[in-house]
């Protein structure tokens, strides 16, 4: 949210979605902040950026930004007034890259995370990619690497006052970040009815922009 959406004309459900945001607690691993949003999605925006580091030697495991868009007129294809819209990324280890189910099950982390916390939604969409680099030249003595890339947009039910539950989505985004990375979840269950969790194996670095 920038300077020019802070002030009395800002709608108070966008700013208390926006302070749910902010005041979040989230599990240690995770390295968050705020960055500049879009400005053309939508007549409000506010963007948080995070990482998933490897406590043990500071490197990163996984990146991605989410971003929380509010337009009071409500928007056709949202069928609401607020939406989420989200980027992942992380390397893979060459045996989860050649998986063919891995599209779907990082899928199905994203949906997961957010049914485990009763969240509400509508009209989730989005891509799960993979790519691999191979180097060539002066380069060419790099390992190939891969890498996973999850775009995504839901609409957040709304609650009491018409501002829907962000900090709890804002946990569930952050636990598919910490999937993608290879961490496991902070307690059993949290993630599904029996608490059975298949998670990426922890790799180094997320894929540079």
């Amino acid at each position: 949210m920038n300077a020019a959406q802070e002030d009395d004309a800002t709608p108070l459900a966008f700013r208390t979605a926006v302070d749910a945001l902010r005041s979040a607690r989230l599990r240690p691993e995770i390295e968050i902040d705020p960055t500049r949003p879009p400005q053309r999605l939508a007549p409000f925006s506010y963007a948080l950026e995070a990482t998933v580091v490897d406590a043990a030697d500071d490197e990163a495991l996984a990146d991605g930004r989410l971003v929380l868009l509010h337009d009071p007129a409500g928007h056709e294809a949202w069928h609401g007034t607020f939406r989420l819209v989200t980027l992942v990324r992380a390397e893979l280890e060459a045996e989860m890259a050649a998986d063919p189910l891995l599209p779907d099950v990082c899928w199905s982390w994203l949906t997961g995370a957010l049914q485990a916390r009763g969240l509400a939604y509508g009209e989730p969409s989005g891509t799960v990619t993979r790519a691999s680099s191979h180097y060539f030249g002066g380069i060419g003595d790099r390992p190939p690497a891969s890498q996973i890339e999850i775009r995504a947009s839901w609409t957040p039910r709304e609650g009491r006052g018409g501002v829907p539950d962000t900090a709890a989505h804002l946990a569930a985004w952050c636990e598919l970040l910490c999937q993608v990375a290879g961490l496991p979840p902070v307690a059993a269950g949290s993630n599904g009815p029996d608490g059975a969790v298949v998670t990426l194996p922890q790799r180094r670095g997320p894929h540079p922009s």
